[in-house]
């Protein structure tokens, strides 16, 4: 078999079970779904840090967060740490990223300078929409330069800070405020879209390497269903809000919503009441954004097609963390990484690799596997020092060979997380622990970590994460000057 194509589409902020194919039939993704019935849906997939930049640097270079020693935004992964671009460019593939990357903090610096290659050959970075005089922009104004005021989703506010301390003046129309529970349609067309430049110019990148005689990389960074929920109105109009159900608050969450109290003087984004209208209201524009995406990959899907290499391609679709959506009176990421947050979709489309197209697997995967997958499918050798292991085996005709995890590690700044069949254990710096019983309490919202019967799964997960740790943590390590 030939080496085949590797692409890679990565959301930004998507659940797992914001998709068909994961049981939600509230949700418009066809072609996802499309995607998952000809290949195979790994339902339990976790990622290795609930936020952006640490768990991309982590399952972009096969390492856990706590070897990249990166835990939250804002830390640059190193130029010199070696990437999954940079395995294979050294085995011949042409590699390309599109979009959204996010090695690099984005809101301190000038867009128009050239970005670190990090190993990639072609780059075309936007890490937000329209905010930045990047490739977006640029793309957007070879198109339609009358609608450039149209495009911006509103400047971020670190971003905002950094200009002023700096005195730049950028020159573009921004949408205030960032964030409001409500969805705001796109004022552009709907093909200006942040969404729609990485899909188009994926598949054109897809179209113009289909007779290239070295295999590609192709990475393709959407910055959707990222919040504010600013879509196309067409994407709005695939669902009817006060159809969208949401689901119920335990009596303490409730009690605790009842006693908060909104500071008018505050900005939008912190005037939040968690009630079931704002809740429908988050989770419809969540919903049409990652149903725009969904419109743009079954673009890519059917370029790949077009061009004859769709049996040749692994075509990976995952997310970078996801979105609490008020499920615990929270919006958006991070610590303590439920479900919600930690658990992200994983669908891989291989025809000429795939055994028994169209199967759910349900072992638990970690996201720091994804480059010893990708390098497995390649036929390049897996470097010793990568952390992750090949998942491949789940997907061809050689499971028997598949040890699995029977667990998922997930690190923060603000402590560790352990994620098993049956619970989810989180323990910070000074000790305190939390434990939830998944089978008795899906939604994890009760804290067992003082509850007599299960004492046994808590000495049991602490021992589990010990070890864990113990494997992971390499710091301070020095090469052996060896001599004989």
């Amino acid at each position: 078999m030939p080496r085949p194509n590797l692409l890679l589409i990565h959301t930004d902020q998507q659940r797992w079970d914001a998709l068909g194919a994961n049981g939600n039939d509230e949700i418009h993704t066809p072609n996802l779904d499309r995607m998952a019935a000809g290949g195979v849906n790994l339902d339990r997939y976790f990622v290795n840090a609930p936020v952006c930049m640490p768990s991309r640097a982590s399952y972009l270079t096969g390492l856990y967060p706590s070897e990249l020693r990166i835990f939250g935004n804002g830390v640059t992964l190193p130029e010199d740490v070696p990437t999954l671009p940079e395995f294979l460019g050294a085995r011949g593939y042409e590699t390309a990223n599109i979009g959204k990357l996010h090695f690099h903090p984005h809101a301190d610096r000038d867009h128009t300078q050239p970005h670190p290659d990090y190993g990639f050959d072609h780059l075309e970075i936007s890490d937000e929409p329209g905010c930045y005089k990047d490739d977006y922009r640029a793309w957007v104004r070879e198109r339609a330069p009358d609608q450039l005021d149209e495009i911006s989703i509103g400047l971020p506010p670190a971003a905002e800070t950094w200009q002023d301390m700096m005195g730049v003046e950028d020159g573009i129309e921004h949408r205030d405020p960032r964030f409001v529970a409500d969805a705001v349609p796109f004022e552009a067309d709907a093909d200006l879209t942040h969404s729609a430049f990485v899909g188009r110019r994926t598949s054109e990148y897809v179209a113009a390497h289909a007779d290239d005689s070295d295999p590609f990389l192709c990475v393709a960074g959407f910055y959707s269903p990222h919040s504010p929920w600013v879509v196309p109105q067409r994407y709005l109009d695939l669902y009817d809000r006060e159809e969208i159900t949401v689901p119920d608050l335990p009596a303490h969450l409730r009690a605790e919503r009842a006693e908060r109290e909104i500071d008018e003087d505050a900005p939008p984004s912190q005037q939040v009441t968690f009630d079931e209208d704002e809740r429908r209201a988050v989770r419809h524009g969540y919903y049409a954004m990652v149903s725009e995406v969904d419109r743009w990959v079954g673009e890519i899907l059917d370029a790949l097609e077009n061009a004859g290499i769709a049996d040749e391609t692994v075509v990976v679709f995952t997310s970078d963390h996801g979105e609490d959506l008020g499920d615990h009176l929270t919006y958006g990421k991070g610590w303590p990484g439920w479900d919600s947050i930690s658990r992200v979709p994983m669908l891989v489309h291989w025809p000429e690799g795939i055994e028994s197209p169209g199967r759910t697997e349900s072992d638990l995967v970690e996201a720091v596997d994804l480059v010893p997958t990708l390098l497995d499918a390649a036929g390049v050798a897996v470097p010793s020092d990568l952390q992750g292991e090949s998942f491949l085996p789940l997907l061809t005709d050689e499971r028997e060979r598949y040890e699995g995890r029977d667990s998922a590690l997930t690190e923060s700044r603000n402590g560790k997380i352990l994620r098993t069949d049956r619970y989810r254990y989180t323990v910070t710096a000074d000790g305190t622990e939390q434990l939830f019983d998944l089978e008795t309490d899906p939604g994890e919202f009760h804290d067992r970590s003082d509850d007599d019967e299960h004492a046994d799964a808590l000495a049991g997960l602490r021992h589990r994460l010990i070890q864990r740790t113990t494997t992971v943590d390499r710091e301070g390590e020095r090469p052996i000057d060896y001599q004989y």
